[in-house]
């Protein structure tokens, strides 16, 4: 269950029962409805407050998140061109070494020896 539907049952929970209990109170009609009222006044701050946290948690919760992905796709940008820059210094090796043996069977060929693979 969701924890908005759990504070919305407790809040309505407790709205019937103060209005409940006021009803019920051997008072005046006027001064009943006076206390309906203010009751119902400190429920609606207490609502909106509760509101309130609710919004800026889940907000905290969403920038949290935010910065996480933020981070994890810096790294993995990190490690794309580290591993970019591994890939393009080993074949710059291994062209070079190419270069190196295609000279040197060039050269025996040029002198009549027999090239070996």
């Amino acid at each position: 269950m969701k924890t908005g539907n759990i504070l919305l049952g407790v809040l309505a929970g407790v709205a019937i029962g103060a209005t409940m209990g006021i009803l019920f109170a051997p008072d005046k009609g006027s001064t009943t409805r006076k206390k309906i009222i203010k009751k119902g006044e400190k429920l609606a701050e207490d609502l909106e407050e509760k509101y309130e946290d609710f919004i800026e948690n889940i907000n905290e919760k969403f920038e949290d998140l935010k910065e996480k992905a933020t981070d994890m796709a810096e790294k993995a940008k990190r490690k794309a061109e580290e591993f970019t820059e591994k890939a393009k210094h080993e074949a710059e090796k291994m062209t070079e070494k190419a270069k190196h043996e295609a000279e040197r069977m060039a050269k025996k060929t040029k002198y009549g020896e027999e090239v070996e693979a």
